[in-house]
Protein backbone atom coordinates (compact mmCIF):
# COMPACT_ATOMS: atom_id res chain seq x y z
CA UNK A 1 0.00 0.00 0.00
CA UNK A 2 1.47 3.49 -0.66
CA UNK A 3 1.90 5.80 2.03
CA UNK A 4 1.93 9.44 1.56
CA UNK A 5 4.45 11.20 3.59
CA UNK A 6 4.21 15.56 2.83
CA UNK A 7 1.33 17.34 2.03
CA UNK A 8 1.36 20.99 1.96
CA UNK A 9 -0.83 23.88 2.54
CA UNK A 10 -1.23 27.00 -0.06
CA UNK A 11 -2.36 30.31 0.89
CA UNK A 12 -2.64 33.38 -1.38
CA UNK A 13 -1.63 36.90 0.05
CA UNK A 14 -3.33 40.57 -1.11
CA UNK A 15 -0.92 40.26 -3.92
CA UNK A 16 -1.52 37.26 -5.52
CA UNK A 17 1.41 35.48 -4.48
CA UNK A 18 1.43 31.76 -3.27
CA UNK A 19 2.88 31.12 -0.09
CA UNK A 20 3.36 27.28 0.51
CA UNK A 21 3.83 25.10 3.53
CA UNK A 22 4.73 21.72 3.50
CA UNK A 23 3.78 19.05 5.99
CA UNK A 24 6.31 15.85 6.19
CA UNK A 25 4.84 13.02 8.52
CA UNK A 26 7.86 10.43 9.91
CA UNK A 27 5.54 7.94 12.29
CA UNK A 28 3.81 10.62 14.92
CA UNK A 29 6.12 13.23 14.34
CA UNK A 30 5.73 16.25 11.50
CA UNK A 31 7.83 18.80 10.44
CA UNK A 32 6.65 21.73 8.90
CA UNK A 33 8.75 24.01 6.32
CA UNK A 34 7.66 27.23 4.51
CA UNK A 35 8.60 27.62 0.89
CA UNK A 36 8.75 31.49 1.21
CA UNK A 37 11.08 32.17 4.13
CA UNK A 38 12.45 28.96 5.28
CA UNK A 39 10.91 28.30 8.51
CA UNK A 40 10.49 25.30 10.03
CA UNK A 41 8.78 23.31 13.10
CA UNK A 42 8.41 20.04 14.68
CA UNK A 43 4.27 19.67 15.19
CA UNK A 44 3.30 15.83 16.39
CA UNK A 45 -0.57 17.75 16.64
CA UNK A 46 -2.91 20.32 14.21
CA UNK A 47 0.15 20.70 11.88
CA UNK A 48 -2.06 22.30 9.48
CA UNK A 49 -3.72 24.44 11.76
CA UNK A 50 -0.26 25.96 12.62
CA UNK A 51 0.87 25.58 9.16
CA UNK A 52 -2.11 28.29 8.27
CA UNK A 53 -1.57 30.27 11.31
CA UNK A 54 2.21 30.69 10.27
CA UNK A 55 1.16 31.66 6.87
CA UNK A 56 -1.82 34.46 8.41
CA UNK A 57 0.88 35.77 10.31
CA UNK A 58 4.21 36.16 8.51
CA UNK A 59 3.24 36.71 5.13
CA UNK A 60 -0.46 37.86 5.54
CA UNK A 61 -1.45 34.78 3.04
CA UNK A 62 -5.14 34.15 4.18
CA UNK A 63 -6.53 33.53 1.03
CA UNK A 64 -7.44 29.79 0.32
CA UNK A 65 -7.20 28.91 -3.09
CA UNK A 66 -9.69 25.90 -2.71
CA UNK A 67 -12.36 28.14 -1.59
CA UNK A 68 -12.25 30.58 -4.47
Amino acid sequence: MLEINTSKVSRWDQHGREHVVRVRRSGIQRTISCDTCGWRKGAQFLPWLKAEEHLAQAHQATVDPAGA
